[in-house]
């Protein structure tokens, strides 16, 4: 049975996608971090960006750095933006919690994506992110800073998000062969996120 708060997520961004897109054009905290998960990748390596938005800006300056990227998003309409945007590259509409695409990647990323899954679905992510990982694979994602549920409030509408403990994020990093380079509460080049810098044994 799908979580309410999951229900609630998709719908926001189906219903305000166009006016959601307009407003991430004016803030890219997110490059300094990209650039972390990013280096060392030779030119033409995979990227599997999971909860890719509108393709810009992550998805335009992934490009900019001659990567090939995978995204998907469970939002038809900002997918679409990718594809118009950035054609070259692979976009699919679906569920991050049924990702299963008989391939490997260089990187992944789930910014601004990873944390609106309740704790339960988070869990299980990790095994699917494991899963798409080559050996050596950096991965980048958010989480709030301690165990817990919030809802905040965007373009008037509840939006739902959650976290688990750090603790048990670095056990289940390195339950699923990864470990932790970086961790970063409430980091403030970031707006606040919390951020985490993973890398595949």
């Amino acid at each position: 049975m799908t979580h309410p708060s999951s229900k609630t997520v998709a719908h926001f961004y189906r219903h305000h996608a166009l006016q959601w897109d307009e407003i991430r054009q004016a803030r890219f905290v997110e490059q300094p971090w990209l650039d972390a998960v990013l280096e060392g990748l030779q030119e033409g390596g995979t990227v599997l960006d999971i909860g890719c938005g509108s393709g810009s800006p992550v998805g335009v300056y992934i490009d900019s750095k001659g990567f090939a990227i995978t995204g998907i998003d469970v939002t038809p309409a900002l997918v679409a933006l990718c594809r118009e945007r950035l054609p070259r590259h692979r976009w699919l509409t679906g569920d991050m919690r049924t990702l299963s695409l008989n391939a490997r990647f260089d990187a992944l990323i789930a910014w601004d994506s990873f944390f609106h899954l309740t704790r339960e679905d988070q869990r299980a992510m990790f095994a699917i992110f494991q899963q798409h990982a080559k050996p050596g694979a950096k991965l980048l994602f958010n989480s709030g800073p301690e165990n817990g549920e919030a809802v905040g409030e965007f373009l008037g509408e509840a939006l739902y998000h959650a976290s688990l403990s750090p603790e048990e994020y670095t056990q289940l990093l390195n339950a699923h062969g990864f470990d932790v380079l970086t961790f970063r509460p409430n980091d403030a080049a970031s707006g606040g996120r919390t951020v985490w810098l993973a890398q595949a044994r």
